[in-house]
């Protein structure tokens, strides 16, 4: 099975065509075989890619295996991939069908092996404040879509509150479809740093759609600007909230292209 691997500020991916795994009854097996980082490639998630390189869908699960309907660095990974693919210069537009819908992504520039893209990620959904009980502590938490399910708790931003709280958090009743968790702490109005769980994977380095929903909390509830910078272990992405909805502006880089050979007692 043929795969590219990439990685925008820390959170990394393993694309795979359609052809390439047709082959495969089992793909959240496989995607928990692909991404484990002792005994298989290693990364935060497995997309399965259709209709390269101009009518672009894709499907993404977890490194456990889940589903998940989107990431914003996974389609700015996807984008990158594509742009190389079509030989793309500065001002093209790579679009790509996601389960929460058409994302188009310009690019604004190359800086090998980087590649620099404003995406629009659609307007926020169900922005509202819920009081929950978790890991013995009442937290009051923002709530929303960003094409994925999110929950923000503005306040410290520590590891163990990490481990503690987000970690329950992604996983609590409340959330029956699990929910991404950013702990996010406004440090200016026009910057936010977060730490992520995200469901099905958990600490990553950077989430784009996390950090969207950490801008969009911290706008709401937090006095933060609807144009900030979002900074998380990883790096520093982009996020501007405006009428025509969430854009945000970071890169992505190709790490790796390889073939992959499965045990292909567990997964065929």
């Amino acid at each position: 099975m043929d795969f590219v691997k990439a990685q925008a500020y820390g959170n990394d991916f393993l694309m795979m065509t359609s052809a390439s795994v047709a082959d495969c009854r089992d793909l959240p097996e496989l995607a928990r075989q692909v991404c484990d980082r002792h005994r298989g490639i290693g990364a935060d998630g497995l997309m399965i890619v259709t209709g390269l390189p101009d009518a672009v869908g894709m499907r993404l699960f977890n490194a456990d295996g889940s589903h998940s309907e989107l990431s914003g660095n996974g389609i700015r990974c996807l984008a990158a991939w594509i742009a190389r693919k079509r030989n793309d210069s500065a001002g093209a537009t790579v679009e790509i069908q996601t389960e929460a819908g058409l994302k188009a992504l310009e690019l604004l520039e190359i800086s090998a092996p980087r590649y620099r893209f404003r995406a629009s990620m659609g307007q926020p959904e169900g922005i509202r404040q819920e009081t929950l009980t978790v890991a013995g502590e009442t937290v009051t938490a923002v709530v929303l879509r960003v094409g994925n399910p999110q929950c923000v708790v503005l306040g410290p931003v520590t590891r163990t509150r990490l481990e503690t709280i987000a970690a329950a958090l992604a996983v609590h009743p409340f959330f029956p479809e699990g929910t991404n968790v950013e702990l996010a702490s406004v440090e200016a109005p026009d910057r936010v740093r977060i730490l992520i769980w995200e469901r099905g994977v958990g600490p990553t380095e950077a989430s784009g759609t996390g950090a969207c929903a950490a801008a969009v909390a911290a706008a709401s509830f937090g006095g933060a600007s609807r144009a900030i910078d979002v900074v998380s272990p990883g790096g520093t992405q982009r996020v501007e909230w405006t009428e025509r909805g969430i854009w945000l502006t970071g890169w992505a880089e190709i790490v790796a292209t390889g073939e992959w050979h499965p045990p292909s007692a567990r997964i065929d």
